[in-house]
C-alpha cells in the first residue's frame, strides 16, 4: 500500500491518504485496451447514427426532416440542462474515491448527483410540455401545430435520457467501459436505427411515429444503465462498515460540478442551437441541409469520444495522486492516437464532401462548403487533444465554465448576425469561431498553469503523416478538379503510405501499447471484476 500526499482540489487542505484502488491496467496499456474497445463501439454507433440521418432525409421530405432535426436539437439541449455537468463530476469523484481508498464516499457521491438530475429532468419535461406551443412558434414557425406534438413527445423523455447519461458516466468512474459500449453505443443506437427505419418503411407520420421511434430507446437504456450502476455501487461497498451520508457529499460534489453544469450546457448549445436558429430564421429546409452536412463531424469525432472515455478516469486518478508525469504521458499519447485516427477522416471528408452529401438525397448539395470549413477547423481542434477533459480532471472546472461561456456567447452572437445573411455558411462560420476559442484558450491555460501540452513526439509524427499522406495529395487533386475516381485512387495510395508510416514510427506513436489487447492476460492475469 502506497501513500500519496496531494493537494485536494475540492476540499482545500493538503492531506495524506492511502492509495488502495488504482485501477488494474492503469496507464497507456489499459487506456489503449479500453480505447480500442470503445472505438469499436463508438464506430458502430457513429455509423448507425449517420445511417439514421440518411433514413430520415430519404424517408421524409426536407421540410419534415428539418422540423424533426430542430425538435431533437431542442431535446438534446434540455437533456444537457437536466444533466447539469454531473457526468463529469461523477467520473471525477468516483475515480478519486477509488484511487484514494475512500469507498465509503461512493454511494453518497452518486446520489448527490443522481437525485438533482432526476428532479431537474422532471421539471424540464413538465415545463417543456406546457411551453411547447410557444417554443414551436418561435423555432419552427413554418411547421405548424404538428411541431407541438413532436416537441411534447421528445421532451417527455428528458428525465430518462439525462439519468441514462449520468448512470453510464458513473460506471466509467468505476473503470467500467462495458455499460457505455453495450447500453449506449450498441444497444440504444441500433434499436433507434431499426425503429426509425421501420417507421420510414411503413410511411408513418414525421410528427408522431418518428419522434416515438427515435426517443423510446432512451427508456430501455435508462433502466438498464441505472441497474448496472446500482450493482457497481453495491459491489464497491462490500467491505464498507458505514457509508458516508449523501448530505456530506453534496457540498464537495456541487462545488466541483456547479461550474461544469453551465459549461456542459454551453457545449451542447454550441452544437445544437445553430440548427434551431436556422429553422427559426431560414426555415426547416436549411436546418435539414445543415444537419446533414454536420453529421460528417460525428463520424470524425468518434475517435475523440472513444479515447476520452478510456482516458478520463485514468486522468482523474493521476491528478488525485499528484502524478503529473502520468497525466502528461496520457495526454500526449492520447493526442497522438486522436490525430492518427481523426485527421485522415476529416481530410477525406473535405475532399469527398460533394459525393458524400449525395447520400442524403437531392437538395443537400449546398452543404458542401459547410463540410469543407468544419472539417478543416476540426484539424485544429483535434490537434489540441482532449484539452477540456484534462482541465476538468485537474479540477479546473471554473476555467472550463468561463471558456464555455465565452464560446457560447460568441456562437450565439455570430449565429444571429450571420445566419440571416449567409444561411448555413453563416452557422458554420459561427461554429468555427467557437470551436477555435474553446480549444485554443484552454490549451494556453493548461500550459500556463501546469506546463502540460499535447504536442509530444507521437502527436507531431501523426500530424506530419496525415498531412503528407492525405492532406497534400488530396488538396492538390481537389484544387485541379480531379474526378471522384482519381480522388479514390489518391486516397487509397495515401492510406497505404499512412499505414506504413504508422508502423515505422509505432513506438513513438505508442502503438506498441495495443499489444495489451492480446497479451494482457498473460502479463497481468485476469482482470478483477470491477474493471472492464
Amino acid at each position: 500500500m502506497a501513500a500519496v500526499t496531494r493537494p485536494d482540489a475540492v476540499d482545500g487542505p493538503t492531506v495524506t491518504l492511502p492509495v488502495v484502488d488504482r485501477p488494474a491496467g492503469a496507464g497507456l496499456g489499459g487506456a489503449a485496451r479500453q480505447g480500442f474497445a470503445n472505438l469499436v463501439g463508438v464506430g458502430v454507433a457513429a455509423v448507425a447514427g449517420f445511417g439514421l440521418n440518411i433514413v430520415i432525409t430519404r424517408g421524409w421530405s426536407v421540410h419534415d426532416a428539418g422540423m424533426f432535426f430542430a425538435a431533437t436539437s431542442a431535446f438534446m439541449i434540455a437533456v444537457a440542462a437536466a444533466r447539469m455537468g454531473t457526468d463529469v463530476g461523477t467520473v471525477y469523484f468516483v475515480s478519486r474515491h477509488r484511487a484514494l481508498g475512500q469507498r465509503e464516499r461512493i454511494r453518497g457521491t452518486v446520489l448527490a448527483g443522481l437525485l438533482p438530475v432526476l428532479a431537474v429532468g422532471v421539471l424540464l419535461a413538465l415545463v417543456g410540455w406546457l411551453a411547447a406551443p410557444a417554443l414551436a412558434r418561435l423555432t419552427m414557425p413554418e411547421a405548424g401545430p404538428d411541431a407541438v406534438t413532436a416537441l411534447r413527445i421528445l421532451l417527455a423523455f428528458v428525465p430518462l435520457a439525462a439519468l441514462n447519461d449520468y448512470a453510464l458516466a458513473a460506471c466509467r468512474g468505476f473503470g467500467q467501459m462495458r455499460p457505455l459500449l453495450t447500453v449506449e453505443r450498441l444497444g440504444r443506437t441500433l434499436v433507434q436505427f431499426v425503429a426509425v427505419a421501420v417507421a420510414a418503411w411503413l410511411g408513418l407520420s414525421a410528427t408522431r411515429a418518428l419522434p416515438l421511434a427515435w426517443v423510446v430507446p432512451y427508456l430501455l437504456a435508462g433502466v438498464i444503465g441505472l441497474a448496472w450502476l446500482s450493482r457497481l455501487v453495491r459491489r464497491a461497498e462490500r467491505e464498507v462498515a458505514r457509508p458516508v451520508p449523501t448530505g456530506e457529499m453534496v457540498g464537495p460534489f456541487w462545488r466541483f460540478t456547479g461550474p461544469r453544469a453551465l459549461s456542459s450546457l454551453a457545449a451542447i448549445v454550441v452544437q445544437r442551437l445553430d440548427i434551431v436558429l436556422l429553422s427559426a430564421l431560414r426555415g426547416p429546409a436549411d436546418a435539414a441541409v445543415y444537419t446533414a452536412a454536420t453529421r460528417f463531424l460525428a463520424l470524425g469525432q468518434l475517435s475523440s469520444v472513444a479515447l476520452s472515455g478510456s482516458v478520463q478516469h485514468r486522468m482523474a486518478a493521476a491528478f488525485a495522486r499528484s502524478d503529473r508525469a502520468e497525466a502528461r504521458q496520457l495526454y500526449q499519447a492520447a493526442t497522438g492516437w486522436l490525430v492518427l485516427l481523426s485527421w485522415p477522416a476529416y481530410l477525406i471528408f473535405a475532399a469527398f464532401a460533394g459525393p458524400m452529401l449525395a447520400l442524403f438525397g437531392s437538395g443537400y448539395a449546398e452543404g458542401r462548403r459547410v463540410v469543407l470549413l468544419l472539417a478543416l477547423t476540426m484539424l485544429v481542434a483535434t490537434g489540441c487533444g482532449m484539452v477540456d477533459m484534462v482541465l476538468n480532471m485537474a479540477g479546473r472546472t471554473a476555467w472550463t465554465f468561463y471558456n464555455a461561456m465565452a464560446g457560447t456567447v460568441l456562437n450565439v452572437v455570430a449565429n444571429v448576425a450571420l445566419i440571416p445573411v449567409y444561411g448555413i455558411l453563416g452557422a458554420a462560420l459561427a461554429w468555427t469561431a467557437s470551436i477555435l476559442v474553446t480549444n485554443l484558450v484552454p490549451l494556453a491555460q493548461l500550459w500556463w498553469s501546469m506546463r502540460l501540452h499535447p504536442f509530444g513526439r507521437g502527436a507531431r509524427i501523426a500530424m506530419a503523416l496525415a498531412a503528407a499522406a492525405f492532406g497534400l495529395p488530396l488538396g492538390l487533386a481537389s484544387l485541379f478538379g480531379a474526378p471522384a475516381p482519381v480522388l479514390v485512387l489518391v486516397t487509397g495510395a495515401g492510406a497505404v503510405a499512412y499505414v506504413a508510416g504508422a508502423w515505422r514510427w509505432r513506438s513513438a506513436l505508442h502503438l506498441v501499447e495495443f499489444r495489451a489487447l492480446r497479451r494482457h492476460r498473460k502479463r497481468s492475469g485476469p482482470t478483477p471484476p470491477a474493471q472492464s
